[in-house]
């Protein structure tokens, strides 16, 4: 049975906000959601993400940090304009949510334009969604995601799964309906299943041949139809790398953009330190093996810096990744073991 993992994790769904502020917001992103006009009359005053080819536009700060363009809708207009396109294509924009301060923000996909004639006109460059998260702040990373995943989804659930026929979205995006069938469709997540798996003193990662080289990342696999994040976690482990997980324990979840739309559950398991023989399933994985607290350590503190240089022979996923969270989570807890064990 899945546990709490409280004494490691902090829930970071604990916002600097107050509980009335954020009910009128979501409530209000509601609205917009079920109310064309109102979605309309946002949007004039909203923010909205640019993307090209699924790619987010950046922009770089006078400090040299590089973060998301949010462009007003009435300077984003004129831009149009000025690439050729009609200034009324903003009205094909999705809503992503709002700030904390209540402004409306959206994300419209521009793939179809001159890409280099939009970044002269953006003042930014549009980047891959990976190498961008190496490049902006953490907390934006979320949003950047998400903005790419809703525009995926509706790129592909154009047409009904039934009939065949064009599927027609609402205003704000938040659905497609087919008009033959009466079916609607809703933006979806595929439930994944992530575990950092240990020995008690060890813990296991693993590369897959697609990783980038050096990197090695914690166990993870869709779950199966019917499946409970239980049986799946002790699938996955039992089939990847030939263990037998104890102990499960539920640390967080994230929504992760690649390949399509991912659900992350993420967990720590165990195994008895008595059977530690690594199996690998050639088909999935290119590697997996055990590292020491002390090999994790230096991980964590030399990530890769600049996704255009020579990484380092052996790292771990960026922070904005659940994975890395696992890991810091179980370095956290080893480092803790440790301290108490020398107060003995």
């Amino acid at each position: 049975m899945l546990q709490s993992f409280k004494h490691l994790f902090t829930c970071n769904l604990v916002l600097s906000r107050s509980f009335s502020g954020y009910v009128s917001r979501m409530r209000y992103l509601m609205r917009l959601k079920e109310d064309d006009e109102a979605y309309r009359e946002a949007l004039k005053s909203g923010k909205v993400l640019l993307y090209h080819k699924l790619s987010p536009l950046l922009r770089k700060t006078s400090s040299g940090v590089y973060k998301l363009a949010s462009l007003k809708t009435s300077d984003l207009e004129q831009i149009l304009e000025k690439v050729g396109k009609d200034k009324h294509f903003v009205n094909e924009s999705f809503l992503l949510g709002c700030t904390d301060k209540g402004e409306p923000q959206f994300s419209l996909e521009v793939g179809d334009l001159d890409r280099s004639a939009l970044e002269k006109e953006c003042r930014g460059m549009f980047v891959d969604l990976r190498k961008a998260f190496f490049m902006i702040p953490g907390p934006e990373s979320p949003l950047a995601a998400k903005g790419q995943a809703l525009l995926r989804w509706h790129q592909t659930n154009c047409f009904c799964s039934a009939t065949g026929q064009p599927t027609v979205r609402n205003q704000s995006g938040s659905f497609r309906v087919c008009h033959s069938s009466g079916i609607t469709y809703y933006p979806k997540m595929a439930p994944v299943v992530i575990v950092l798996v240990s020995d008690g003193s060890r813990c296991l990662l693993a590369r897959q041949a697609m990783f980038p080289a050096g990197m090695y990342s914690a166990l993870s696999g869709f779950c199966d139809m019917g499946e409970s994040v239980e049986e799946a976690l002790h699938r996955e482990v039992a089939e990847e790398v030939g263990l037998e997980v104890e102990n499960l324990q539920y640390s967080g979840s994230q929504h992760w953009p690649f390949p399509q739309s991912s659900f992350m559950l993420a967990c720590h398991a165990t195994v008895n330190p008595d059977k530690t023989q690594v199996n690998i399933d050639k088909a999935e994985l290119e590697d997996a093996r055990w590292f020491t607290y002390e090999e994790i350590t230096e991980a964590l503190q030399n990530p890769p810096r600049d996704p255009r240089r020579e990484p380092p022979v052996f790292w771990v996923p960026p922070s904005y990744a659940i994975a890395n969270q696992l890991i810091q989570e179980w370095a956290n807890q080893q480092q803790l073991s440790r301290k108490l064990h020398r107060l003995k």
